[in-house]
């Protein structure tokens, strides 16, 4: 059983699917931007949601059986914003994807999951490089799945055609609303958790944000 980051974006969707083949049970969460940004993410990822939980053929099966029909959303656009002062910008994209990490243990522990699937794809972006994506990963207790990590982007994109996820995840990315211009690539594990620190500590800012959830039933 495995909690899904899923963002609206290309990669998580082809990332279910490979996980659906694979026999995975699937919690799909979602962690929202609004007001920031508008609703398109979370449109994004239901729509994707929805189109394998309605396909016909295996992959449809597969979705029925295993993916939980109901997404949680939790709202971070607040507590991103922490990371905008100058002592963590530049490190924004790792304590964001530390932060939703870490968001995927809270739904962990309400289902028994043991496993946290994602669409990184290794130096897609500047959070992907390898010593970033360490230090993502130790934001998590659960053990990663990454089913794209060695694919290149026009690689996924063909998946996803094949799927019949593309033009539904078509649309920009909101992800980096509030991102630096030079993100790090290489971070610093003593300074982040010192950022995360002065923010209000990593599982206190999560916990805020989780309180806040919701479920929208698919």
């Amino acid at each position: 059983m495995c909690i899904a980051l899923v963002s609206g974006g290309l990669d998580s969707p082809v990332a279910i699917a490979r996980a659906l083949k694979q026999g995975w049970n699937i919690y799909p969460v979602h962690c929202s931007q609004e007001p920031v940004v508008g609703p398109e993410a979370e449109q994004k990822t239901i729509a994707a949601l929805q189109h394998f939980l309605t396909s016909k053929g295996p992959i449809g099966d597969a979705a029925r059986a295993q993916i939980h029909p109901s997404l949680t959303v939790v709202p971070v656009a607040e507590h991103l914003a922490l990371f905008t002062e100058k002592w963590a910008h530049t490190e924004y994209f790792i304590h964001m994807k530390r932060m939703y990490h870490h968001l995927a243990d809270f739904k962990a522990a309400d289902v028994g999951a043991t496993h946290l699937l994602t669409g990184e794809n290794l130096g897609q972006v500047s959070s992907q490089t390898l010593g970033n994506l360490g230090s993502i990963e130790q934001a998590s207790s659960l053990k990663p799945l990454r089913p794209l990590l060695g694919f290149d982007k026009n690689t996924i994109i063909r998946m996803s055609r094949v799927l019949g996820v593309f033009e539904l995840s078509l649309g920009p990315e909101v992800c980096d609303a509030l991102g630096p211009n030079t993100p790090v690539t290489i971070a610093n594990q003593e300074w982040l958790e010192k950022s995360e620190q002065r923010a209000g500590g990593l599982h206190e800012i999560c916990q805020a944000a989780w309180d806040n959830r919701r479920e929208v039933s698919l």
